[in-house]
């Protein structure tokens, strides 16, 4: 099926003018939308929470966006919970789903009062040693090995993963947590990344609502919250069918009423942590064609690279790319594809690279591309890779103008970090006489 973006031509040349290429552009329109879709779906659980991923998209404006709607945070070191406290977002508002975690980022989610997600038994004892005492909510991730599959084949491979406990683990970890204090327990488990299927969170649910039963038959402890973690997908790819929220929902429910309420469990709240699902579709990299290249292969050089966007260079993902033109030009958005182009950044390695042989509209210099669904884990996982600097962000607001929401990186910004020597000072001293 087609796959449009969700500014126009016109709106996106305008937008262009008024802030440099490339940059990311985010629709609030479809953001408070989507959120209103997440919310309704689970209505049917009265203490249903949406704890947003961080790290998809750690952007200050965004997260109150959906603050606005009571959805929470979920954090993973302690950048991201300053992030949350800054933002008032604080208690039980903030799920701490951390790995390998630091002693600091411990010590501060136990100070927010956050519910501490331990991804380790042998986190116990260390965050009672470097934290404090345990609180009295708290929630420990499960991980069941081996291969995760669905009727449609295998999902994803959780015996591989570096996070979780083992089904064993669980229970002495539970025992452990209520010696030492704690009183409402939850289970979160996250087995499969981007699922483009409805049957997902349901499979996973009924998992974790026959894991709650058994455990509280076992160690005698009141579960009180089941963390459905993310993993609910976004289509990529146009010929991909999107997740329907509303069955996704259906689905938890009925596995509820089948699996808790019989045993007496039909108190429990529901979490969820998307991250992809609630920001992914809503954000796309605008960017530049600056340069053509035709050697064994027809390039298209855009001003934006794998700084701005990773995920192709780094996992060879599929980012849609529609041509838009440019100023005064044709409507590309609509054209059929007559060219085949690899479309390249600017850094040196082969792999920063959005697209390969890709079939797009003829694209001339100066055309505005967009890079669809970057909303999630686009910017967030940028960096500096030869002194390249990282894009602004815009938010194209309901009522069809634009704020700046993060400003781009300037050399400045780069050098900051080296102000500990006399070269950085100078070096500072001189870029910021050249900016003013």
């Amino acid at each position: 099926m087609p796959k449009y973006p969700f500014v126009t031509k016109d709106q996106v040349v305008e937008i262009a003018e008024q802030f440099p290429t490339p940059f990311h552009l985010y629709d609030e329109a479809g953001i408070r939308r989507n959120m209103e879709a997440v919310r309704d779906a689970f209505a049917w659980n009265p203490g249903f929470k949406e704890y947003f991923a961080v790290k998809a998209n750690p952007n200050p404006r965004l997260i109150s966006i959906l603050h606005e709607y009571g959805c929470g945070c979920d954090c993973s070191s302690d950048t991201e919970l300053m992030l949350a406290d800054a933002l008032g977002i604080h208690g039980h508002d903030i799920m701490f789903s951390s790995n390998d975690t630091p002693a600091d980022d411990f010590r501060l989610a136990r100070k927010l009062g956050a519910i501490v997600n331990f991804d380790d038994i042998t986190h116990i004892e260390f965050f009672e040693r470097v934290a404090g005492p345990i609180p009295e909510t708290v929630s420990c991730r499960f991980n069941p090995g081996g291969l995760f599959q669905l009727a449609n084949g295998i999902m994803d491979n959780p015996g591989d993963s570096k996070y979780g406990m083992t089904r064993e683990q669980l229970g002495e970890a539970f025992r452990m947590l209520a010696d030492r204090g704690a009183k409402t327990f939850g289970i979160h488990a996250f087995l499969a990344s981007n699922t483009v299927t409805n049957e997902y969170y349901p499979a996973l649910a009924r998992i974790l609502f026959t894991l709650a039963v058994d455990l509280a038959n076992e160690t005698d402890v009141h579960i009180g919250f089941i963390n459905l973690s993310g993993g609910v997908g976004i289509p990529y790819r146009p010929d991909q069918e999107p997740n329907d929220i509303r069955a996704i929902g259906e689905g938890v429910r009925q596995a509820y009423e089948e699996v808790l309420a019989p045993a007496g469990m039909n108190d429990i709240k529901i979490f969820a942590e998307m991250g992809r699902f609630m920001m992914g579709p809503y954000g796309c990299l605008v960017t530049r064609a600056i340069h053509e290249k035709h050697i064994y292969k027809e390039y298209i050089g855009v001003d934006a690279n794998a700084v701005n966007l990773i995920r192709p260079a780094m996992y060879g993902a599929y980012h849609h790319i529609t041509v838009m033109g440019q100023a005064g030009g044709p409507d590309k958005s609509r054209m059929p594809a007559t060219r085949t182009y690899d479309i390249a950044g600017n850094l040196c390695e082969n792999n920063d690279k959005f697209a390969i042989d890709r079939e797009l509209p003829e694209i001339d210099m100066g055309d505005l591309l967009i890079i669809h669904d970057t909303g999630a884990h686009g910017h967030s996982m940028g960096y500096n890779y030869n002194g390249r600097l990282r894009s602004a962000e815009v938010l194209l607001r309901e009522d069809g103008t634009c704020e700046l929401i993060r400003r781009a990186e300037t050399p400045a910004d780069y050098f900051a970090t080296l102000d500990v020597t006399p070269t950085g000072r100078t070096l500072l001293a001189q870029l910021t006489r050249k900016e003013s």
